[in-house]
């Protein structure tokens, strides 16, 4: 939805309010995940991916499914550690290279610059 402007006496729209509350981040469903290696896809955009194992995960980003301004949320819910990694063609960018989720509970947001380019902050380490 576009951003939105208001004047006096306009009516407020339940389209509005629904566009408000979808930019704002409110109610954002989640992809649960349990396997050991998964593929982000457009549909995660804008959502909360989780991932739940005991054994290592590996979170491949992928090139050319984004467009810049795309975010994603990833949260580690078992004990396995998730490794995020560029899928052929894409960038993956952190501070110090930190790809790696620290722990059970970390969460990071993936935010693409480009179709092929992602900043990853949050709980991360080497």
């Amino acid at each position: 939805m576009a951003k939105q402007s208001f004047t006096a006496g306009q009516v407020f729209t339940a389209a509005q309010a629904n566009g408000l509350n979808a930019n704002m981040g409110w109610n954002l469903d989640t992809n649960t995940q349990t396997g050991t290696t998964y593929t982000l896809v457009i549909g995660d955009v804008g959502e909360y991916v989780t991932l739940n194992n005991a054994a290592s995960i590996t979170l491949t980003v992928p090139a050319n499914v984004f467009s810049a301004g795309d975010t994603i949320n990833v949260v580690q819910l078992g004990a396995g550690q998730v490794t995020m990694v560029a899928g052929a063609g894409a960038t993956l960018n952190s501070q110090g290279s930190k790809l790696k989720l620290t722990g059970q509970y970390a969460a990071a947001t993936i935010l693409f610059t480009s179709a092929t380019a992602a900043v990853v902050f949050g709980n991360l380490s080497a």
